[in-house]
């Protein structure tokens, strides 16, 4: 059906633009990628490293962030995973 909601991109989304908020306020750089903004691309510019994140479901009512480099922490406390990212890229 055209135009219909899907709810776990809306949600995922959602997650993503919060990461993203807390990562900036670190001083880092964000941007969403892919046709539906689903994967965030974050970058410190002091180093130059970036960080490829997404959001997945883990269960029926969590979700956490995964990032490269095995990065992994829960969606419900973006503040916290802002800060293991902004720690692994800070070299």
């Amino acid at each position: 059906m055209a135009g219909a909601v899907d709810p776990i991109a809306e949600s995922r989304r959602h997650y993503l633009a919060a990461l993203s908020y807390e990562a900036e306020v670190r001083g880092l750089g964000c941007r969403l990628l892919g046709p539906r903004e689903d994967v965030l691309r974050i970058t410190d510019p002091s180093t130059g490293r970036t960080a490829t994140v997404v959001a997945m479901p883990s269960s029926p009512v969590t979700w956490s962030y995964l990032w490269s480099g095995g990065g992994l922490a829960s969606a419900a406390d973006p503040s916290r995973a802002a800060d293991l990212i902004a720690a692994s890229l800070g070299g």
